[in-house]
C-alpha cells in the first residue's frame, strides 16, 4: 500500500521543555490510526507539525510525498478539528459551497455531502442555529470534499449523540475504504477500539505504543479476569481453592495470566456443580491505554 504520511524521528522543544522526542509513524492508504494520550502528551503538537503549522526541530514529516504546509500537502489534507467554527451568517450549503470552490470541488456536489453527515434538512438553514453536534457535522462534509488522501480527524466526536457517533465512525469507514489514510486523536477510547486499524499513544512527548490492538494486547500481558457465579453455599470453597476474591455472597474473581487461562478454566471444570457460571472479561482499550499511558509497561 501507499505511505500518505510519513513521520520519521520528530522532535521539538519549548523552551527546556522536549514536546515531542523522536516520533516515527507512518499511515498508509487506507488505515485508520487512533492517536491517545494525556492532555499534554503532545498530540495536539503533532498535529500542528503535520498541518505545517509549526516547524519541527529534528526529524521529518512528509504528506503524500510533500512538505507539510506546502501547496501540494495541503489539498491533498483534510482537518476536522475538536471545536468547529464557521461564519454564522452562512448557511450550511453556503459554507460547504465556499470550502468546495477554494478545494477546486465543483458546488454542485456539496448537496450528496450534507445528505450523508445528516444535514440535509438544514441545509439552507444559518449556521448560527446549529447546534455544536450540526457544526461538528458540517466540518465532518468539509473533510469529505474531494476525497483527501490523508484526513486529521481531532476528537471527531465532540458533541455527537450516539447515533451520531456510530454514523460519524460510518463515514470514516468509508472513507478509508476509498483510500484516504485517517489519523483519529480522541479520548473515547471505547469507540476508536473496534474502529481503528492501529493505536498509538504518547506519552510525554514520546511514542510508547503504535500497533495493532492484538499485538499491544499480547506485549503488555495483562491479566484476565475471571468472574465466577458459585452455586448457594460454595463461594467460600472456590474461594480457597482457587485463591480468588469474593466478591459477595455469590461471586469469586480471579486473575490469571493470558497463557494460564486454560489452565484456570480447567481447574474451575473440576469443580463440577460448585460452578453455576463463569464470566471472562479480557483487557480492553481502556486497560491497555493505562498501561502503556502511565508508563507500566517498564
Amino acid at each position: 500500500m501507499d505511505e500518505v504520511l510519513s513521520i520519521s524521528h520528530a522532535g521539538k522543544s519549548r523552551g527546556s521543555l522536549r514536546v515531542l522526542e523522536d516520533i516515527s509513524i507512518s499511515v498508509e492508504a487506507g488505515q485508520r490510526i487512533a492517536l491517545l494520550g494525556h492532555n499534554g502528551a503532545g498530540k495536539t503538537t503533532l498535529m500542528k507539525a503535520i498541518l505545517g503549522l509549526t516547524p519541527l526541530g529534528d526529524g521529518q514529516i512528509t504528506v503524500a510525498g510533500h512538505t507539510p504546509g506546502s501547496a501540494p500537502a495541503r489539498t491533498t489534507t483534510a482537518y476536522l478539528p475538536e471545536s468547529v467554527a464557521f461564519h454564522v451568517a452562512l448557511t450550511g450549503r453556503e459554507v460547504l459551497r465556499m470550502f468546495a470552490q477554494l478545494s477546486g470541488v465543483k458546488p454542485a456536489d456539496v448537496s450528496p455531502l450534507l445528505d450523508r453527515v445528516g444535514l440535509a434538512h438544514a441545509a439552507d438553514n444559518r449556521v448560527g442555529t446549529y447546534s455544536k453536534g450540526m457544526r461538528q457535522r458540517l466540518g465532518l462534509a468539509q473533510v469529505l470534499l474531494g476525497r483527501p488522501k490523508l484526513a486529521l480527524l481531532d476528537e471527531p466526536t465532540s458533541g455527537l449523540d450516539p447515533i451520531s457517533r456510530h454514523e460519524l465512525y460510518a463515514v470514516i469507514d468509508e472513507m478509508a475504504a476509498h483510500g484516504t489514510a485517517v489519523l483519529i486523536a480522541s479520548h473515547t477510547l471505547t469507540e476508536v477500539e473496534a474502529r481503528t486499524d492501529r493505536i498509538a499513544i504518547l506519552r510525554q512527548g514520546k511514542l510508547v505504543a503504535n500497533d495493532t490492538l492484538a499485538n499491544l494486547t499480547r506485549r503488555a500481558h495483562l491479566p484476565i479476569r475471571l468472574r465466577v457465579r458459585a452455586a448457594p453455599d460454595c463461594a467460600a470453597d472456590i474461594a480457597h481453592e482457587t485463591a480468588g476474591a469474593r466478591v459477595n455472597g455469590m461471586h469469586v474473581e480471579m486473575l490469571c495470566a493470558p497463557d494460564d487461562k486454560m489452565a484456570a478454566l480447567r481447574q474451575l471444570s473440576a469443580m463440577g456443580d460448585k460452578v453455576a457460571d463463569i464470566d471472562m472479561h479480557l483487557p480492553g482499550l481502556e486497560e491497555l491505554y493505562r498501561h502503556y499511558a502511565t508508563g507500566e509497561d517498564g
